[in-house]
């Protein structure tokens, strides 16, 4: 089956393009959506411009839509870019977030191709466990009490794991993010030829939010 993955680079999509090349589908596109907001209500938006890399590793061909981020606007500003593709399906990384799962579902029965979500509901912490297994994954924006800036750019590994189910416990985060409380980005995968490797970045903290992002200002690809 020809299929697109819904791309932004962080672990769920990764996984979503990952679960699809072991299923055998034949990935014509990665699709990413570059929003003009920071805080959109369908897509990932720290460092979405280094999708440019990972598709240029993976070997895959980079589609970008872009959308100014309206609610429900954004929703048909993807079916917009999914029209114009030969394919039979579309596969996201939607994990818990129903406003998203169910949009996206809308969208592939409308142009009458399959939608597919291999992380729909799974627990999150055997799903964390198997992500820091197959990826190198960072931490690259949060949005928690309990996240502080020490997380970004940190790596994604047992031991952050282990924090996360004490954070979780304590303040409710959600051990593998969806509710916003943190973005990440996929360094190298098995389908990579070569990680990205992070020149420069800053880091933006906003006190009065408790919240951050690690923004890469310039990458390399380096083989591995």
């Amino acid at each position: 089956m020809n299929v697109a993955v819904l791309y932004s680079g962080g672990k769920d999509s990764n996984y979503a393009l990952y679960w699809a090349i072991n299923h055998g589908f034949k990935v014509r596109y990665l699709v990413s959506m570059i929003s003009e907001r920071e805080d959109s209500y369908m897509y990932h938006v720290p460092n979405i411009h280094l999708t440019d890399l990972q598709a240029r590793s993976a070997g895959i061909p980079l589609v970008k839509g872009f959308t100014k981020g309206e609610k429900e606007r954004e929703v048909g500003d993807l079916k917009t870019v999914l029209e114009g593709l030969r394919i039979e399906g579309i596969v996201s990384g939607a994990l818990a977030s129903e406003y998203q799962k169910r949009r996206i579902d809308n969208i592939a029965e409308e142009l009458g191709i399959k939608s597919f979500a291999p992380a729909w509901h799974r627990d999150p912490t055997e799903y964390m466990k198997e992500l820091v297994r197959i990826f190198d994954v960072v931490v690259t924006g949060v949005s928690a009490y309990g996240l502080d800036e020490s997380w970004l750019g940190r790596r994604l590994d047992e031991s952050a794991l282990e924090e996360l189910k004490l954070l979780h416990d304590r303040y409710k985060i959600h051990i593998a993010g969806e509710g916003g409380e943190f973005e990440t980005f996929v360094r190298d995968a098995p389908f990579f030829s070569s990680r990205i490797v992070f020149d420069e970045t800053e880091v933006k903290w906003d006190e009065q939010t408790y919240s951050g992002t690690l923004n890469v200002l310039r990458a390399h690809l380096e083989k591995t």
